[in-house]
């Protein structure tokens, strides 16, 4: 599937418009619902297959955060056999008490997967925790980047991010 068919079939499952208020608080007319677009097989598989390709050259294992960001990473370490991570938005108060699941060591790197990013609040603070739990988080992914302000915001924290799709793209792509 190439670019501009995977754009439009995106946004045929996934575009609602409507008024929506966003993690960030700031409200919409519009929403990506990426849950429609990731329990679909056959979009999960090809946006798994535009993230491969935005993976930097080396790194110890992909950290899914939830909810969004954890069948992202899951289709990744399947196709990839590389470890993944599963980063909770708090920790947990029972059992192993954990903000992140999956065995890692200190020191190991870790590449954020998001689903869509705004300003890019939750994954500042979930690269934070990471960090605070001794892993090195320098690169994230996400399948789109609405554009307002989460790549500078990672930008002051060190972090890079790539998209899939950024919103302009995907608005292009499918007009």
């Amino acid at each position: 599937m190439d670019r501009t068919q995977l754009a439009k079939k995106i946004r045929s499952a996934a575009y609602l418009t409507g008024q929506f208020t966003l993690r960030s608080g700031k409200t919409s007319d519009f929403y990506w619902d990426k849950y429609r677009i990731e329990s679909d097989p056959e979009l999960l598989g090809a946006i798994v297959d535009e993230l491969e390709t935005l993976l930097p050259p080396s790194f110890d294992r992909l950290a899914g955060l939830e909810l969004g960001g954890v069948p992202l990473a899951t289709g990744l370490a399947l196709k990839l056999s590389a470890p993944c991570l599963f980063v909770r938005k708090n920790r947990k108060t029972y059992g192993t008490c954990n903000l992140i699941e999956g065995g890692f060591q200190k020191g190991e790197i870790a590449v954020a997967v998001e689903d869509v990013v705004t300003t890019a609040g939750q994954l500042c603070e979930s690269i934070a925790e990471m960090r605070t739990e001794g892993l090195t988080v320098t690169h994230a992914l996400c399948i789109i980047d609405r554009q307002q302000g989460g790549t500078e915001n990672l930008q002051k924290i060190g972090c890079t991010l790539q998209s899939v799709f950024t919103l302009k793209e995907l608005e292009s792509l499918t007009r």
